[in-house]
This record gives structure tokens, C-alpha cells and sequence, in this order.
């Protein structure tokens, strides 16, 4: 495996406040002289994005669960394959919103599908391409959806629309997660003040990158 850049992920709940992690994460990794690739799942590539279109379809409610995990699972690794193993292998440093760990929180904690089962099969998508790095924006599901609600701006999609327990199953997933990983998952206090948040963040990718790129 060619792997010379290297790969953060950023993960959360709803309303977690990922795209301005993610905005901080590539300053931090562009001031440091990287080259840094953004991008995000489901999507990022055309193929990913249409697939993302299916997934997130406010109408498409009566989708099983299973079809939702093999779906993002598809979009995965397309969107890998296309995008974020050339730009490693190039030596980029690649930003992506969201990964493996959604789908075992989402789909195999929080769906009930398992984790072990989501797991393998998204092995067999990500052919051990794993992050370096994931950053865990904690945020409690009644403070993430409430923003939501207040940005006017956001679209909602279909995961926005689940019961609040469905919410608090996908945060009880990400921690378990925090547990298992916590060589690669670092967990961020994203109710924190924003530039608290933000510069926390940037100390962290700062501590990561030195003399990588």
C-alpha cells in the first residue's frame, strides 16, 4: 500500500459543527505547507454524490437499513478509490467529512444492524484504508439538533428528521467507538466555544503534521 500523505476524518452527530472543524484542519495543514484535499461522504466524486442523493431523500423514508448501510458502503469506495487514494498516494493531506466510523455508529449502533456487521462489510470496501487521524465532535443530540434548527440556511435531509433517540443511540456509537480507537479517535468538546473548539483543533493538527508534510 503506496501511502505517503495523510488521512483525517472528522466525525459527529448532527449539528456537531464539523464543517468549521474541517475549515480549521486545512488551514492548520495548508499554514504548515501541505497540500490538503477536502472532501466529504457520502460524495465528494459524482458517482458518490448521486448515491448521496438516494441516501439523504426526504421522501425515500421507507428505506431498510440494510440497503442504507450497503449504500453508504458503495459510496465509500468509490469515493475512495477515485479521490482519496490518488491524493494520498500523491503525499496530500486529505480532509474528509465523515467515514467509516458513521456507519458504524449510524447504521450498526444506532440502526441496530451491529457494528461487527457493518464493520465487515465496510472492510471489504476500504481495503485497509484507514484514517491517521479521527476528530470526534462530542455534542449532545438536543444542543446539535437545536442548531440545526436555528441555521435557516441548512437543508434538512432525511437523517435530520429521526426521533431524538435515534440521535442519542448514534452519540452512544460514537463513544463506544472513542473507547475501541482511541489510538486514532480523538474526542473534541464541540460545545465549547468556537474558537476554543477551533484552536484546540488546530493545536492538535499542528502536533499530527509536524515534519509529515
Amino acid at each position: 500500500m503506496d501511502r505517503r500523505g495523510f488521512f483525517v476524518t472528522v466525525e459527529g452527530g448532527e449539528g456537531a459543527g464539523k464543517t468549521s472543524a474541517i475549515g480549521a484542519i486545512v488551514q492548520a495543514a495548508a499554514d504548515l505547507g501541505g497540500a490538503v484535499v477536502s472532501t466529504r461522504e457520502p460524495g465528494g466524486i459524482p458517482i458518490a454524490e448521486k448515491i448521496r442523493e438516494l441516501i439523504l431523500d426526504r421522501s425515500h423514508t421507507e428505506m431498510d437499513s440494510r440497503t442504507e448501510a450497503l449504500l453508504y458502503a458503495a459510496a465509500r469506495r468509490q469515493h475512495l478509490t477515485q479521490r482519496v487514494i490518488p491524493a494520498l498516494q500523491s503525499g496530500q493531506v486529505v480532509v474528509c467529512d465523515r467515514f467509516i466510523d458513521s456507519s458504524l455508529a449510524y447504521q450498526g449502533h444506532a440502526r441496530g444492524l451491529g457494528m461487527a456487521e457493518v464493520l465487515a462489510v465496510n472492510a471489504f470496501a476500504v481495503e485497509g484504508w484507514m484514517p491517521d487521524l479521527t476528530l470526534y465532535m462530542d455534542v449532545r443530540p438536543e444542543v446539535g439538533l437545536a442548531r440545526i434548527q436555528a441555521d435557516a440556511s441548512r437543508e434538512l435531509n432525511r437523517l435530520d428528521l429521526e426521533k431524538l433517540e435515534f440521535h442519542r443511540k448514534v452519540r452512544e456509537g460514537y463513544l463506544q467507538l472513542l473507547e475501541r480507537y482511541p489510538e486514532r479517535i480523538v474526542r473534541i468538546d464541540a460545545e465549547s466555544d468556537l474558537p476554543v473548539v477551533l484552536e484546540e483543533i488546530r493545536r492538535l493538527v499542528n502536533q499530527k503534521l509536524a515534519g509529515r508534510v
